[in-house]
């Protein structure tokens, strides 16, 4: 995800608190998703959270993307 950033996104991880949080739930959710997809009964039984958690997920990479173009330019 967005490897043209590589760098930016190892300085904001470290140094950018709101970043670190969108990355985070970003990071959080992408587990959560895997996990749930995973396992077969609980995947049929929680459809439609996991389309929840995946609308979320691309909104805040979204986010992400909006804001690394933010902070690159500002470079």
């Amino acid at each position: 995800m967005f490897h043209e950033h590589r760098d930016l996104i190892s300085e904001l991880k470290n140094t950018d608190t709101h970043f670190q949080k969108m990355f985070k739930e970003h990071n959080d959710l992408d587990n959560q998703i895997d996990k749930l997809e995973n396992d077969v009964v609980k995947s049929v039984s929680r459809e439609d959270e996991i389309e929840e958690m995946k609308r979320r997920k691309l909104l805040l990479k979204d986010q992400i993307g909006r804001y690394l173009e933010e902070k690159s330019q500002e470079k």
